[in-house]
């Protein structure tokens, strides 16, 4: 193939992207002109114009986003059709552009016009003749990549359509690793390109081994779901719970890219909303707090009286002493638990305390002043109010865990759920500083639910005057407003929470890495997802949950009623061959049931296997600086748990290391490095989940392997991070 062909080609390809590119400045043109134009409505003068201009400038906002999201790799397909179809290419890209006369002018990859791009193969070319991959860096075009689907119809037709490339899926393969996953949007296969692409309803499991895209098909099909249904989807929200929050922040970048950016990206530590967790729990203590009989000890917990709490109140009004003792409080709190989450009842908390007070009311004054007359003396008596806020306090869920930092609450609450050797643990968890854990925000989570939100005052009661009259006819805007106030236990102002139960919903829940997921993790996303649609990604060879039939059930229970479209992806797009077939071998030599893909790229380089080194520093350190002057991107180094700490302080004592790096970044690709960031990290083995890099130094895989009753699930998806090569050091 003659390199004045190629050029022809490629220049014939820019005229074109540069054609695009004019037209998306004139739809950004367009855009700031719309928001303009809305500002200027809100100077009406009128509530019309108000609400026009909202609406005008948020679509405005949304419209500039989606398009200056859209400049990298914004022209990158072209279908060339047999001519009874189409004698006109058509070009597929990011987002859907018109020109000047309201034709189209490049396809969005999610319209139905669209999915031929993906969908054909030379069995079933599906009218495509040739399809044509664009290599772009901004809007230049540097290549362009072919493959002749239909010969017969081109030598049909006669029309000159040179081939050109060796298949865009292999060059996309052999591309360095950054610090951030990317669109496939370009590369997407059929068999991907059917999971993207399934039914809108019910839930999409997509399964698969290693490297086969599982995550970045999923994040494609959030994409495409919000494209088909935006008004659903945009207006519901979209959530995507993903292992770690080294894992989000990998995958940030590729919705934007695709040009949606309505989308809550969560780890596991941040499901609910205002709390963030990174630390994990060591195994032993994981694998209680996240058995399914946490809810139950949850919801023991929920339902204990506050400790401080008052255990009697005593007044005297006119002839009467009237007395609340530890029996007759522990009835009413009995009574008001069976009606409902806790938080719930504090509406009715002084109409249930001054019923069981006026019952106790026998003299003949008292009797002829009334009832209406008893209720307005005990709410403006301050002690009344205090106790009954001090009785029964509106309650948060970190307040409510705090209480089983106490040994003798604890033990108290825990038995008969936990044994001793889980008491134990589990105290000894929370002897600490206080900070969560990601295995703890599940728990929270339950208490959430099992607390409920304080009610919330209606309009009609915001318009009663100054007070709040609630069940019973009882005044309770005292009550109410001393709740703003400290109170007397804990000593602590509460306040009502910001988010509320009633919004956790959500219209779409893309869970990676499910097969991690404990039952109280299943617990705490099902019930953001009661009313959505899901789509679940995962592979159980690779799970750090011990007791996969419990999670199976918590599962079961989250999708209850759904309607389940599986997937089964089948061809390792990640590896070389010669390292999955390394890791392979391992997963079957210590008898893991796993989902061998095959591997479709070879490098001809085997992975390197060191044992009894004397010095493992020296070791690794030669290890990583070798892999860095090899690859172009990035280089990770997976220890154990106990081990993070020392390999740190190793890599910052090695400044040779990072000269290497950037002489090795310069020589293969300094545009696919990252920019500003460390292109060696270290990383325990659950870090690694669902992440790539160019090279990885396996430290002590051994240790790796014992840390956990799912050590060897953990090494064996530690194994497959590797896209050239692999080192480990024993």
């Amino acid at each position: 193939m003659s390199e004045e062909l190629v050029e022809n080609e490629v220049a014939t390809e820019q005229a074109f992207v540069d054609k695009v590119h004019v037209q998306l400045a004139t739809s950004a043109k367009a855009a700031q002109e719309l928001a303009r134009e809305g500002h200027g409505r809100g100077r009406l003068g009128h509530e019309g114009g108000l609400v026009e201009r909202d609406a005008m400038v948020f679509q405005a906002a949304k419209r500039i986003a989606q398009l200056d999201a859209a400049h990298e790799g914004l022209v990158f397909g072209r279908l060339d059709l047999s001519h009874d179809l189409d004698p006109e290419p058509r070009y597929v890209g990011r987002i859907g552009l018109r020109d000047e006369n309201r034709d189209s002018l490049l396809i969005d990859w999610r319209a139905p016009a669209a999915a031929v791009f993906y969908q054909a193969t030379a069995a079933e070319p599906h009218g495509v003749v040739r399809r044509r991959v664009l290599r772009c860096l901004g809007p230049k075009v540097v290549g362009v990549e072919d493959e002749l689907l239909d010969a017969e119809a081109l030598d049909r037709s006669g029309a000159d359509l040179p081939i050109i490339g060796e298949g865009a899926l292999m060059a996309q393969l052999s591309r360095a690793r950054d610090r951030s996953m990317h669109s496939i949007v370009a590369t997407i296969q059929a068999e991907q390109d059917k999971a993207i692409r399934a039914p809108g309803k019910g839930v999409v499991t997509i399964s698969g081994g290693p490297g086969t895209g599982k995550t970045v098909v999923a994040l494609h099909r959030a994409a495409y779901l919000l494209y088909t249904d935006r008004r659903r989807y945009e207006g519901g929200g979209v959530l995507v719970v993903g292992p770690s929050g080294v894992f989000m922040r990998y995958i940030e970048r590729v919705l934007p890219s695709l040009g949606e950016t309505a989308v809550a990206l969560r780890s596991l530590g941040e499901v609910v909303d205002g709390v963030r967790a990174t630390r994990h729990d060591e195994p032993a203590v994981a694998d209680v707090k996240g058995s399914e009989r946490m809810a139950e000890l949850m919801r023991r917990t929920a339902r204990q009286q506050a400790p401080g709490s008052p255990q009697e109140f005593r007044v005297f009004w006119r002839d009467d002493t009237i007395v609340l003792d530890r029996g007759t409080l522990g009835r009413l709190r009995r009574q008001l638990m069976s009606q409902g989450r806790r938080n719930r009842q504090l509406p009715r908390i002084a109409h249930t305390l001054l019923d069981a007070m006026w019952r106790q009311v026998r003299g003949e004054r008292g009797r002829e002043r009334g009832r209406e007359a008893f209720n307005d003396e005990m709410l403006s008596h301050q002690a009344f109010v205090d106790f009954a806020l001090a009785w029964w306090p509106p309650l948060d869920a970190p307040q409510v865990l705090s209480w089983l930092r106490e040994p003798e609450f604890f033990s108290r609450v825990a038995e008969g759920v936990l044994g001793p050797e889980e008491q134990r643990l589990l105290a000894k968890s929370w002897s600490g500083d206080g900070s969560l854990s990601v295995e703890d925000v599940a728990l929270l989570d339950e208490l959430r639910y099992a607390l409920g939100d304080v009610p919330a005052r209606t309009e009609d009661e915001r318009d009663l005057d100054d007070t709040s009259l609630l069940e019973g006819g009882v005044d309770m805007q005292e009550l109410l407003t001393a709740a703003d106030r400290e109170y007397a236990p804990t000593g602590r102002a509460w306040a009502p929470p910001t988010h509320r139960i009633e919004d956790d919903g959500y219209a779409h829940v893309l869970i990676d890495e499910a097969q991690d997921l404990t039952p109280m993790q299943w617990r705490m996303v099902g019930r953001r997802g009661r009313t959505a649609t899901w789509t679940i990604v995962g592979d159980p060879a690779q799970s750090s949950w011990p007791v996969p039939e419990e999670a199976a059930s918590a599962r079961a229970a989250a999708l209850e009623g759904k309607v389940v479209h599986e997937f089964h992806l089948s061809t390792n797009y990640r590896n070389s061959s010669e390292i999955y077939a390394h890791a392979a071998a391992y997963a079957q030599r210590v008898g893991l049931d796993a989902d061998l893909p095959t591997a479709v790229r070879s490098t001809g380089v085997e992975p390197v296997v060191l044992t009894g080194v004397p010095d493992l520093e020296s070791a690794t350190r030669q290890a990583v600086a070798e892999i860095a002057g090899q690859v172009g991107g990035t280089v990770g180094i997976v220890v154990p748990v106990a081990r993070r700490s020392e390999v740190n302080a190793w890599l910052a004592s090695w400044p040779e290391l990072a000269d290497d790096a950037a002489g090795a970044r310069a020589a293969v690709d300094s545009s696919v490095t990252p920019s500003g960031e460390d292109r060696v990290v270290v990383l325990t083995g659950l870090d690694t989940k669902g992440l790539e890099f160019d090279g990885i130094v396996v430290v002590r895989p051994q240790e790796i392997e014992d840390e956990s009753a799912t050590g060897k699930a953990t090494l064996y998806v530690v194994l497959t991070r590797a896209t050239q090569l692999l080192t480990t050091i024993s």
